[in-house]
């Protein structure tokens, strides 16, 4: 502040300081010239070198102030170009504070909009938080449902695996059980084969069906026509296919008498139609085997008539076909009974 008060009174202390020093010099002059006039006369030698040194004297202080003068106008250029600078540098200033400002208006406009920015995702993540809580909660509960279905389908599958092992012990022994029993059967069949080995083809067949050994006896061997009685071939047939059935302890049975479909005189041995006829024929033929020593409660004596024909053809041949006594021979399926009930 000192300095820009020198540099606005400049011109006033230039205009005093320059008016005094010519004042001064020019009074010292006249006074020297009047007095060098009026004394000349007086004044001796040694006053006048002394006014010579004093002229001398003045003349350099002269010259001091002009030198003082040239500083003192120096110093003031320095301080104007000092001034010019520290206004220049003033305006830069300004102009840099109003970018500075305006830099920091921006900046507290984008800090502003951060700020609600900030905001919002911090109300978004709290709900995002709450949703993913309440989420989790539910997979929780879903994921512990599923843990505890899936423990009892594993407990189902253990059990249905143990019970698996089980049915195929008992597959296997059911296998073993039937493959015993075809074995059974086809020794009965070689068996019974043997045994009426020296009967013709025509009068008795033996065949294998449905796990049951079929001996088919022709009327012929067994009967005359309309006759319950059991012609002597007949009954050594018989005997023979006793002695067999005597040896099979685990077999049942089965005596079936057939007719052909033609209908039997009316009072013939006190008959009313086929199936007399046919249940009489399977009495007396199941009376001859028990004779011989099969046990009873293995045999079931049944008749058919007409009914189960191998031939559907009215022919005689066909109708000699149909008219035939069948003993099914059966394995005794007890221990087979025995697995399937713990099944």
């Amino acid at each position: 502040m000192s300095v820009i008060f020198v540099i606005r009174n400049f011109n006033f202390f230039q205009y005093y300081f320059m008016n005094k020093l010519h004042l001064a010099i020019s009074g010292k002059i006249v006074v020297f010239l009047l007095t060098g006039i009026l004394t000349s006369c007086l004044v001796s030698k040694k006053k006048l070198d002394d006014m010579t040194t004093k002229k001398v004297k003045a003349e350099l202080e002269r010259e001091a102030c002009n030198d003082s003068l040239i500083k003192a106008k120096k110093m003031v250029d320095s301080l104007f170009n000092s001034l010019s600078e520290s206004q220049n540098y003033t305006s830069k200033l300004r102009n840099d504070s109003t970018k500075q400002k305006s830099l920091l208006d921006k900046m507290n406009k984008i800090y502003s909009e951060e700020a609600q920015n900030h905001e919002k995702l911090k109300k978004d993540y709290k709900e995002l938080l709450d949703i993913s809580t309440a989420e989790a909660g539910k997979l929780n509960n879903y994921i512990t449902k599923k843990e505890h279905e899936l423990i009892t389908l594993e407990n189902r599958v253990n059990k249905l695996s143990q019970d698996l092992k089980a049915r195929e012990i008992r597959v296997q022994e059911l296998e073993e059980v039937l493959a015993n029993k075809d074995k059974a059967v086809k020794e009965l069949k070689t068996k019974v084969s043997n045994a009426l080995l020296s009967f013709k083809d025509k009068d008795l067949t033996i065949t294998v069906k449905n796990g049951k050994v079929y001996v088919s006896l022709a009327e012929q061997l067994l009967f005359k026509s309309g006759s319950t009685k059991v012609d002597e071939k007949g009954v050594e047939a018989l005997k023979k296919l006793s002695g067999v059935l005597k040896e099979q302890k685990e077999i049942n049975v089965m005596v079936e008498g057939h007719t052909d479909d033609v209908p039997i005189v009316k009072g013939t041995n006190g008959m009313v139609d086929n199936w007399d006829l046919s249940v009489l024929r399977a009495t007396a033929i199941t009376r001859i085997l028990t004779n011989e020593g099969v046990q009873a409660q293995k045999i079931t004596p049944s008749g058919k008539g007409e009914f189960s024909p191998i031939s559907e053809a009215k022919t005689a041949e066909a109708r000699q076909k149909n008219r035939r006594t069948e003993i099914i021979l059966t394995p005794k399926l007890d221990e087979l009974f025995k697995i399937l009930d713990n099944n």
